[in-house]
């Protein structure tokens, strides 16, 4: 019998060991899950992890088509996306909790251009909603909030304020 040695020591398998082992498959599932799920994605479908955007600047607006000022700077943002430094990305967020589709409307009729985070119940963002708009925040390198800017940017303020950090880090 092939077999025998290995079905004589099934009914004394360690107990420990058994627990090691679906402790170890338990973690391993866990992690899997963990690295397979996106932090945010786009409009356009683009998931993201901070994990992957570590090393990069990133520079998130908050707006909301009922605040004027938010869309005054909208063309200062798709400005600066079009032109934007190295190793820099730029999101727009919306305010108010809104489904995909209201998202395609509204970013067509104001003409947003820049790339808008689907705000869902499990976005992991490095900052809190900010208490008023419009208000853009410089994340770092190292996924920390550099900068809180409240109130409207232009391409050329928000640039020279990342150079800025830049320096500085």
């Amino acid at each position: 019998m092939l077999f025998s040695p290995f079905l004589r020591n099934v009914g004394k398998t360690n107990p420990v060991l058994l627990v090691l082992l679906f402790t170890a498959a338990v973690l391993a599932g866990a992690f899997t899950y963990q690295s397979l799920q996106e932090d945010f994605e786009t409009l356009d479908g683009e998931s993201y992890r901070w994990h992957d955007l570590q090393g990069q600047w990133v520079v998130i607006n908050y707006f909301a088509p009922w605040c004027a000022p938010c869309l005054r700077e909208m063309p200062e943002l798709a400005s600066f996306h079009q032109s934007r430094p190295d190793n820099t990305q730029l999101f727009a967020i919306n305010y108010d909790p809104k489904t995909k589709s209201e998202l395609i409307t509204m970013t067509k009729e104001f003409n947003i251009t820049v790339p808008v985070i689907v705000s869902a119940p499990d976005i992991k963002l490095p900052m809190s909603k900010p208490p008023y708009l419009p208000a853009t925040y410089i994340i770092g390198p190292d996924g920390e909030v550099k900068e809180t800017l409240m109130g409207e940017v232009t391409a050329s303020s928000l640039r020279q304020r990342l150079n800025e950090l830049k320096g500085a880090g």
